[in-house]
């Protein structure tokens, strides 16, 4: 550390304090009386300012810098502006002994040698404290928060910002040691208000917040007059009566004198932000010096020792970037550094350092020798057991014991010393003077060897990593490199400041110099980069750089000095410079041009670097070849340029050794098809062709199917074009193919059709099999997509396919829960079976879910089913038999509906009569089994309760006692047992109105019939009405042997003409009346039709007589009289006669079942079709 003056002024009077303007620019001097204001760039003195009226004795500038106060012998403070007005003043009772700011809110303190106050711009007055010593300095802490006063009894008070005393420091002198300065360390590093007092037991000791004392404390020999520290707390400045400043570290470590003066030091303050410090004297002196700081430090390979604080010493691992802090306490003068050793100079004694350890990353150095001791020497060099020191011309070496063991004396002075090695206790020193000598000198040798000597001073040395060159810098800037053996200047280089050989690398230096780095490669060029300072060391692609203070490690790639060697083929040299650090570009690089010279070895070590498997096989293959004895170098080249992409020079070359299937091969893998097929020319079309097929392969691999495809196309691969288009869903491209192939190539047809048929165009499939003619395809197509109208119309074309149209729509039909029409599809499609099982489990389903009309339709359906079946004779008995079986069971679903609807649902829609006629047949008709879901319960509680309501009493009371041997649910047993007690108060006989008639032979039958539902004189059948159930006026007549269905009809059509009976009626006239009389002849009181007269036959016995008619009865009849169900075969037509013409009954043409013409008409406009059958009213036929 120096100090160099950079300017110094005198004033008449004694200069008691000085403060800084926080930006540095100007300087303020309490000086007399006055307050001068200078420019502390150079020394002006810019203005003097009068206000005070006595000697002025503080001065103090605000943290902000927009005002500064004063305070002088005349009680006075005076508050200026940064303009140099004062805008303020107030006093106190005694002199001002000191003023202070506050860093933070800007609060002013003034003390006096009785008290002290505090001032702030918002407050009016001053607050003021009093004090019980005259306080000599003051200083605020870094936070603002508290107050030091440092008094002439030896006390040191801490006040909060209220003035209020929270620490009370008593230093052990008393009022013999007066506190004369004190200062807070202004740094914010340090988590603890640090306090630097001075006092006149010329002691320097330091104190917390807390007023524990820390460190130890300094003797200083003489009485201080002012502390203060640097802007960032690292450094102490002291001045007194010792006529001098001194530099302390900020734990009281003297390092040296800042200037010298003539007389006591007043004050002395370091300018903000900087290394500038103003002295301020007892006669009037203003000095203003700079410090200058030179680096202590030393260097070997990759390891930087240095000086920090002045009194540590950090070593820095260039490499790992670890750093160690070895604390000295003391101020380090010299270091050096060697393999495992540290030297450190300090002012009595030198240190030696080892390292814990020999490994190279460690970092950890503990004291392996004392040498106390003081000396003098320029330069301070270490070795593994000796100490080199320079002094001017001379050298001396020292045992780590303080020994001198050897002395050389030089020519000249010596500039430069460096230890290039050697085994420990005769290490080599390489020694530069400034005659231009060079000398190599060996520790354990008192003869020095002079390597050359040039004409121009040493700046700088180093020497190759194998001692053949030595590079040297000269006072002129130049690096000059020479030929150790020969003494040979092998060249030069301009603007150099400091060189360095790498240290991996015998060919290659490099040297720094304005501004830049520049690298040489053996006679190559010199590369060049910016770079900032001075070069130290170079190891491997690490350049170790010393910019100002710090070092720092520059990775540089060697790729310049490699591409040098790789343009003159100096592959292995190249290698070697690689091996240093490049990029992997340049490591590739470097590779592939081994590879294209063939230097195999090389280009080997350089993939195996970069990892690329790829060209490492490629080399593993040609090295293979080769030991089988090819030697075809252009083969081989040709392979590596096929490798590299230069697919062309590969082409020539693989032609130019007589391979073009090879090269032919490479754009084919390659897929650059239009190359090829110039390489070809116009070569076999064959060829070609398979060029086009892999080509349009590829596209297909590579996503790119368009092209793909129009390649087979053209190449007349169809069905790759077909199923690459069907994969992609490209329609259009696949109807252009169908529609282009002829209809002989059945194969992409199909292949065509299964696309269309996948991709959801029925349509364009269905244009391919007619174009194919394949019609059973085309039908199974329709069915597939469930086109039924076109699979209809193909199969009414063509019968043979009728098969396979409507068994699938049946299915289809079932699937979707249409099995009405599924049954009816079955049926058309011939399969009676299926049609059958679908109808019974229709039926079944409805019975079971009380569907009981939907049951008698179905029933009806199966027994005309049944009846179709029945034509195949070899189940005609077993098919009529369910025939009749099945219409029975829809006769009785049909009228339990109603029955069931009357029990179940809170209104009734028929009748009292239908009801009571509708439970009547039931009953009738159920005398063996009960079939499924038809309740009993139900049909005698219906027939009990409309019996009661009709005045059939004596039915209603037999129905509820038919009731009371039954199981009755819960909801119906109250109403039971009521109408069967209420009953029993009602006739024991049956109304006469409700007596059924039997219309053969006019017997009235018995409410209750044993026989069921036939005549009980006559055995005639009944025939009743399919809607409100009424015994009908029609009788059933068979025809006689002989006569045909046919010749029946016709006859009856024929309506032969019948003699009208005559009535001749006389009027007779008396005196008191008038008569009118019927006059019958004997003809006419004969019956003139045939079949009336068959049914006034009287029956005999219990068998049933039918009603056979022959031909002149039929010829008689008329054929509106005339019912006639015309059953299809087996069976045979049944034919009936209304006795009543005039009461119409009309029959359903399908189901012939018979209504009262009015009933009919009523429930087909309800329903839009028959009640029974369901067959629709604009329907032809049955």
């Amino acid at each position: 550390m120096r100090a160099v003056l950079t300017w110094r002024d005198k004033v008449e009077q004694c200069i008691y304090d000085l403060a800084f303007k926080p930006d540095g620019t100007q300087l303020i001097l309490a000086a007399g009386n006055r307050l001068l204001v200078y420019d502390t760039s150079d020394g002006t003195l810019l203005q003097p300012l009068k206000g005070h009226k006595d000697t002025v004795y503080c001065v103090a500038y605000a943290k902000d810098g927009k005002r500064f106060a004063s305070g002088s012998a005349d009680k006075s403070v005076i508050i200026w502006t940064s303009k140099l007005e004062g805008i303020l003043k107030y006093t106190h009772n005694d002199s001002i002994q000191c003023v202070s700011y506050n860093p933070v809110t800007h609060q002013l303190a003034s003390c006096s040698s009785s008290d002290f106050g505090l001032w702030s711009p918002e407050q009016k007055s001053v607050t003021k404290y009093k004090s019980s010593s005259k306080i000599t300095c003051c200083s605020w802490t870094n936070d603002g928060q508290y107050l030091a006063l440092g008094m002439f009894n030896g006390v040191i008070s801490i006040r909060n910002k209220n003035g209020e005393e929270k620490v009370k420091i008593e230093r052990p002198g008393g009022s013999l040691s007066p506190i004369w300065s004190i200062c807070w360390n202004p740094s914010r590093e340090d988590h603890n208000d640090i306090l630097a007092v001075a006092d006149w037991g010329q002691k320097l000791s330091f104190y917390q917040l807390s007023g524990k004392q820390i460190m130890r404390e300094r003797s200083l020999n003489f009485d201080p007059c002012c502390v203060s520290y640097f802007t960032k707390g690292e450094y102490i400045l002291l001045g007194g009566s010792d006529k001098q400043v001194s530099l302390f570290t900020k734990d009281g470590v003297r390092l040296g004198t800042v200037g010298e003066q003539n007389s006591w030091v007043w004050t002395c303050r370091v300018k903000p932000d900087s290394n500038y410090v103003v002295v301020g004297c007892q006669d009037g002196t203003i000095s203003f010096y700079q410090l200058i700081f030179s680096t202590v430090h030393g260097l070997y390979k990759d390891r930087y020792a240095y000086r920090d604080s002045m009194t540590d010493v950090i070593v820095q691992h260039l490499i790992t970037e670890q750093k160690v802090r070895i604390k000295c306490k003391e101020l380090v003068k010299k270091i050096a550094i060697y393999k495992n050793r540290l030297a450190i100079q300090l002012p009595e004694k030198i240190l030696i350092y080892e390292l814990y350890s020999s490994d190279s990353s460690d970092m950890h150095y503990r004291v392996k020798e004392k040498m106390v001791k003081k000396f003098e020497c320029n330069l301070l060099v270490v070795c593994s057991n000796h100490i080199i020191l320079c002094q001017e011309k001379r050298l001396q070496c020292l045992s780590f014991s303080g020994v001198k063991e050897r002395e050389w004396q030089m020519e000249s002075l010596i500039r430069y010393i460096k230890v290039i090695g050697g085994p420990p206790g005769r290490e080599g020193l390489l020694v530069g003077l400034k005659n231009g000598q060079i000398l190599k000198i060996f520790v354990d040798n008192l003869f020095a060897i002079v390597l050359l000597k040039q004409a121009t001073a040493v700046r700088c040395l180093d020497m190759s990593a194998s001692r053949n060159k030595l590079a040297v810098v000269d006072e002129n800037d130049t690096c000059l490199v020479y030929d150790v053996h020969t003494k040979e200047l092998l060249f030069q280089e301009s603007n150099a400041n400091s060189v360095a050989w790498n240290t991996q690398c015998e060919d290659m230096l490099c040297f720094s110099g304005g501004g830049y780095l520049n690298i040489k490669a053996s006679t190559f060029p010199v590369h060049q980069q910016k770079l900032q300072g001075f070069v130290v060391g170079f190891n491997g692609s690490k350049i170790f750089c010393l910019h100002v203070f710090s070092m720092s490690a520059v990775e540089v790639p060697q790729s310049a000095p490699m591409y040098q060697y790789l343009d003159r083929k100096m592959f292995k040299e190249a290698y070697q410079i690689a091996c240093l650090g490049v990029t992997d570009t340049d490591w590739r690089e470097l590779a592939m041009e081994a590879l294209e010279g063939l230097e195999f070895e090389t280009a080997k070590k350089a993939f195996t670097r970069v990892q690329d498997l790829r060209y490492l096989e490629l080399i593993s293959s040609i090295e293979e070849r080769k030991k089988r004895g090819e030697t075809n170098n252009d083969l081989f080249l040709a392979d590596v340029f096929s490798y590299q992409g230069k697919f062309h020079e590969a082409a020539k070359l693989y032609k130019k050794s007589g391979h073009e299937n090879l090269a032919l091969d490479m754009y084919t893998d390659l897929r650059m098809f239009e190359y090829a097929k110039d390489f070809l020319g116009s070569g076999d079309p064959k060829e070609t062709k398979m060029l086009i097929t892999k080509q349009a392969d590829w596209a297909r691999n590579i996503n790119e199917p368009k092209a793909a495809v129009e390649m087979y196309i053209s190449a007349g691969e169809h069905v790759k074009a077909i199923e690459l288009s069907g994969d992609h869903g490209w329609v259009d491209m696949l109807i252009d193919i169908a529609r282009k192939l002829d209809k002989a190539e059945r194969e992409p047809l199909l292949l065509c059709a299964h696309y269309f048929k996948k991709l959801d165009n029925p349509g364009y499939a269905a244009e391919t099999y007619l174009k194919m003619g394949d019609l059973k395809s085309l039908v199974q197509l329709h069915v597939e997509t469930q086109c039924w109208d076109e699979a209809f119309a193909l199969g009414e074309k063509h019968p043979e396919f009728k098969d396979d149209i409507y068994v699938p729509y049946a299915q289809w039909l079932a699937e979707n829960d249409r099995f009405e029409e599924a049954q009816k599809a079955f049926h058309k499609a011939g399969r009676q079976g299926e049609a059958v099982r679908v109808l019974e489990q229709l039926t079944h389903n409805a019975v079971v879910e009380s569907r009981f009309s939907d049951a008698a339709y179905y029933y009806w359906m199966l027994s005309m089913q049944c009846l179709e079946i029945a034509r195949d004779p070899a189940q005609q008995d077993l098919m009529v038999g369910k025939f009749h079986h099945f219409q029975h069971l829809a006769e009785l679903y049909h009228g339990y509906h109603a029955i069931q609807r009357y029990t179940e649902e809170p209104f009734s829609f028929h009748l009292p009569e239908t009801l009571f006629n509708i439970s009547r047949f039931l009953l009738h008709s159920l005398t063996k089994d009960t079939p499924l879901g038809i309740s009993k319960v139900n049909t005698l509680f219906t027939l009990a309760k409309q019996s009661r309501a009709l005045g059939a009493y004596k039915l209603a009371r037999h129905a509820y006692d038919k009731l009371q041997g039954l199981k009755i649910p819960a909801r119906f047993q109250k109403s039971i047992e009521l109408g069967s007690l209420t009953i029993r108060s009602k006739p024991f006989h049956d109304s006469e109105e409700l007596v059924p008639l039997c219309y053969r032979c006019s017997t009235n039958n018995p409410l209750l019939n044993n026989l069921g539902t036939v005549c009980i004189n006559c055995r005639q059948p009944f025939v009743f009405s399919a809607s409100s159930y009424e015994v009908l006026h029609l009788v059933e007549f068979y025809l006689e042997e002989g006569i045909t269905d046919e010749e029946a009809v016709s006859l009856i059509d024929l309506e032969a003409p019948r003699h009208k009976r005559e009535n001749k009626w006389q009027e007779v006239t008396s005196s008191n009346a008038q008569t009118l009389r019927l006059e019958e002849t004997q003809d006419s009181m004969g019956d003139d039709d045939p079949f009336t007269a068959k049914l006034s036959f009287e029956q005999g016995g219990s068998e049933f007589v039918p009603i056979v008619v022959s031909r002149s009865v039929l010829r008689s009849m008329s054929r509106r009289d005339v019912l006639i169900k015309r059953w299809p075969p087996p069976l045979r037509w049944q034919y009936f006669r209304s006795l009543l013409p005039d009461a119409p009954i009309t029959m359903c043409p399908s189901c012939f079942q018979m209504f009262h013409s009015e009933d009919y008409e009523l429930l087909v406009l309800q329903h839009t079709c028959c009640p029974y059958c369901r067959r629709r009213i604009d329907d032809s036929g049955p």
